[in-house]
């Protein structure tokens, strides 16, 4: 399952690593957009099996940050 950005911004900062288990709703990154801190949650429990994006990093709308398992 592909976790996206549901806006456009800068990735402050990444929360879990790769082949961590994370829970529904934990927070996975935070967003910076429009000097406001955005948490990226977990859709789901599941696994973190790729993390697509560095910190410091501008994403867009709709770019797939994270996958889970």
């Amino acid at each position: 399952m592909d976790v996206k950005a549901e806006l456009a911004g800068n990735l402050w900062k990444i929360v879990v690593r790769e082949r961590q288990a994370v829970a529904a709703d934990e927070t996975l990154m935070i967003l910076e957009s429009m000097k406001m801190e955005i948490p990226i949650t977990a859709p789901r429990a599941g696994t973190v099996t790729k993390i697509m994006v560095r910190e410091g990093e501008t994403v867009q709308e709709g770019q797939v940050l994270a996958q889970l398992d």
